[in-house]
């Protein structure tokens, strides 16, 4: 227990150092790079970032209905809104477990439905997000190396996935667990590798990361900068990829210093490359959070005691691991 409570405690002070390490950076230059702030671009942001979390929610269903599991968007955005919110507040993505509690409750789905819907959802975003860097790399000059190795690993790890996808009908085990990992990733397979189905899912991922990418373009013209598209795209797909490793809650802190660094070398001002990284995050973050509250209303009183229990069970109980 004392592990995992450490664990929790480390993350966070990451997160936080990293920020305040940037932001000290550059401490004297803030008030100049506040000057040419312009908030009225904070609207198209905040408008953009609500239909992205709703095309998510619109996406997330068509993957539970590939998998017989039928959901009015509504309640599966509102299980992304939940599930992203607790993303902030505790390590290693637990968050995106909360959705099979609420699948499981609602909608009487199976443990093995609400996993593989996840995985279906995540192996999507981050194939896609690989994808547009790809692009955005033929736009852009001195591209890092590190930026790159981002890029191509989860291309190539993506299509080794899929290629496993492709033979999983040919296996079949009688040992318990091999037996369920076998059922999830056919489930998997069924949910997304059909072509109606990849097509669909493909281009609704690509739309919405391209909503990411537009609401950091409405921040970078908040302070009256002109960043080319393929630089924010870069930084965003950046942000994402590294976000995607679970090292600190929701990714605070790794992501604003990935997009700060992408700005800086494309010659943005220090000052002003971190007000954008910092102030991007904290609109999706925001929005996020206030999503996740109504979330809980919408589901019912239920919701918060069962996600306490399973936040608690998967970081404070004591197991074999912890003796």
């Amino acid at each position: 227990m004392y592990r995992k409570i450490f664990a929790l405690i480390l993350s966070l002070l990451l997160a936080v150092g990293i920020i305040g390490v940037m932001l000290w950076r550059v401490w004297g230059d803030l008030n100049a790079a506040l000057e040419y702030l312009h908030p009225v671009y904070l609207i198209p942001a905040v408008l953009i970032c609500v239909i992205a979390w709703f095309s998510r929610g619109w996406r997330y269903k068509v993957i539970l209905a590939r998998l017989g599991v039928m959901v009015p968007t509504i309640f599966a955005t509102a299980c992304i809104y939940l599930s992203q919110t607790v993303n902030l507040l505790v390590p290693a993505r637990l968050g995106d477990l909360i959705r099979i509690i609420l699948v499981k409750h609602e909608y009487d789905a199976t443990v093995s439905q609400g996993l593989s819907s996840i995985v279906v959802e995540r192996v999507f975003d981050i194939i896609t997000v690989a994808f547009l860097g790809l692009i955005s790399v033929l736009f852009v000059l001195n591209v890092p190396e590190w930026a790159l190795s981002l890029i191509v690993i989860p291309l190539v790890l993506g299509a080794l996935f899929f290629g496993v996808l492709l033979f999983m009908g040919r296996f079949s085990s009688e040992n318990k667990y091999l037996g369920y990992l076998l059922t999830m990733l056919n489930e998997v397979k069924e949910a997304s590798l059909t072509p109606s189905t990849a097509i669909i899912l493909f281009f609704s991922s690509v739309g919405i990361w391209i909503m990411d990418t537009i609401i950091c373009v409405s921040v970078s013209a908040m302070f009256n900068q002109e960043i080319p598209l393929a630089v924010i795209l870069l930084a965003i797909v950046a942000g994402n990829l590294i976000k995607a490793v679970p090292v600190t809650p929701g990714g605070l802190g790794t992501y604003e210093a990935s997009l700060a660094i992408i700005f800086e070398l494309s010659g943005v001002a220090p000052a002003t490359a971190t007000l954008i990284a910092v102030i991007d995050h904290l609109i999706k973050n925001l929005i996020t959070v206030i999503g996740g509250v109504a979330s809980i209303f919408y589901f019912g009183n239920w919701v918060v005691p069962e996600m306490m229990a399973s936040i608690k069970r998967r970081l404070f109980d004591n197991g074999e691991e912890d003796v």
